[in-house]
């Protein structure tokens, strides 16, 4: 399966990347298995963001939600306005 990663803000500058494709093990079916996967391959600061967010396909979504080969997934932080 492969999957479009999305890194924003913190993340990005953290990582040192705004975006990566990714090929996970067969194992690897929802969200949160995603972030752990990808934290033990030398993304930790995606185990260590605090309140962090996700997206599936532009739609926000939880740590529980799906994957589907050719999904984007995007990661960020809490965003706030002003």
């Amino acid at each position: 399966m492969k999957l479009r990663i999305q890194y924003f803000a913190g993340l990005r500058e953290a990582l040192g990347v705004g975006g990566e494709e990714v090929e996970p093990p067969a194992g690897i079916t929802t969200v949160g298995a995603l972030r752990d996967w990808l934290a033990g391959q030398g993304r930790e600061a995606l185990a260590s963001a605090k309140n962090l967010r996700c997206a599936v396909n532009q739609q926000m979504a939880g740590f529980g939600a799906a994957l589907r080969s050719g999904d984007e997934v995007a990661f960020f932080p809490p965003v706030t306005g002003g």
